[in-house]
């Protein structure tokens, strides 16, 4: 049976409104602080990774929902605007998936999330969904939603790509169905039970993956680049060394530009290092989705850096 790739990368996953304050610093319980002014920016893991995969250069579908109010149109209007193929982000009569977010000097950040329609996403939109080479997967839909979708399309030939975030404990049997995981070092913790606080504990914690049906485990390391565990080797790639500004979706950006490198035929190592320097150009720039870069940039960036 032949599967048509109608995309290069679906993501089903969520969409949100990412409402940021920068702050000098996060309140005490209690405390209130001035920051500066609210920005509402486009956000949520499933619909970075789609953008990030768009601009460079995939051929990028999302599937998902959002709500009757007015953040709704103005996530999916941005995603059009970005080249990402909105047909099967369905509308509920509910509210947007928000995020809340401080930002402190340092460029990191505190999130409250508010799922709403992101809560909704559901078996029947999964199987109305288009035929893809990748699929990328994260955890704030909810999670028979992401085991039925992972089942899907590993049948179909398709390579699974799960984002293991925001960390939580896991169904028997997911894993089975994913090709690659990409967790963090606290993300990879939770789903092993291990102690993960160095590339050799990350070692460890990822050949446990390998024994549940994952074909490779790329671990983030943050400013120490990531980790690669399969079968036949371990291998640190190192990032790129850059002024933080701030690190929303520095994760979603690596995952995108991981992806879309392996998809036009890049060998693992490179598309690692790949996603790194997407990862890294992240950080620069302030907000999610507007941090995210285009492939002339990373182009750029990468000759710049070698």
């Amino acid at each position: 049976m032949t599967h048509t790739f109608q995309y290069d990368i679906l993501v089903i996953g969520s969409l949100n409104a990412d409402l940021v304050v920068r702050s000098p610093r996060f309140p005490a319980p209690g405390e209130t602080i001035s920051g500066d002014d609210l920005l509402i920016i486009p956000g949520g893991k499933g619909a970075n990774q789609a953008v990030a995969a768009a601009r460079l250069g995939a051929q990028s579908a999302m599937v998902g929902r959002v709500g009757s109010d007015s953040f709704g149109p103005f996530l999916v209007n941005n995603l059009n605007s970005n080249q990402v193929n909105t047909a099967h982000v369905k509308v509920n009569d509910s509210a947007t998936g928000t995020a809340i977010i401080v930002v402190d000097t340092n460029g990191q950040n505190s999130i409250v999330l508010s799922p709403g329609a992101n809560g909704k996403v559901a078996l029947e939109d999964v199987d109305s969904a288009p035929g893809a080479k990748a699929l990328l997967l994260q955890f704030e839909i909810p999670m028979e939603t992401v085991l039925h979708a992972a089942k899907r399309y590993k049948s179909q030939g398709a390579t699974v790509i799960l984002n293991p975030a925001p960390a939580r404990p896991i169904p028997d049997g997911l894993l089975n169905h994913v090709d690659i995981l990409v967790p963090n070092e606290s993300e990879l913790a939770l789903l092993t039970g291990m102690p993960v606080t160095d590339a050799a504990t990350a070692e460890l914690a990822a050949r446990e993956i390998l024994k549940r049906g994952v074909e490779i485990v790329i671990v983030t390391l943050g400013s120490k680049g990531a980790l690669i565990v399969n079968h036949a080797l371990t291998k640190q790639v190192n990032t790129f060394n850059v002024d933080v500004v701030d690190t929303t979706a520095a994760g979603d950006a690596f995952i995108g530009g991981f992806a879309s490198a392996m998809l036009n035929g890049t060998s693992l190592e490179d598309s690692v290092q790949y996603g790194c320097a997407c990862g890294a150009l992240a950080t620069t720039k302030f907000g999610a989705q507007p941090s995210l870069p285009t492939r002339d940039e990373v182009e750029k960036f990468i000759h710049q850096h070698s």
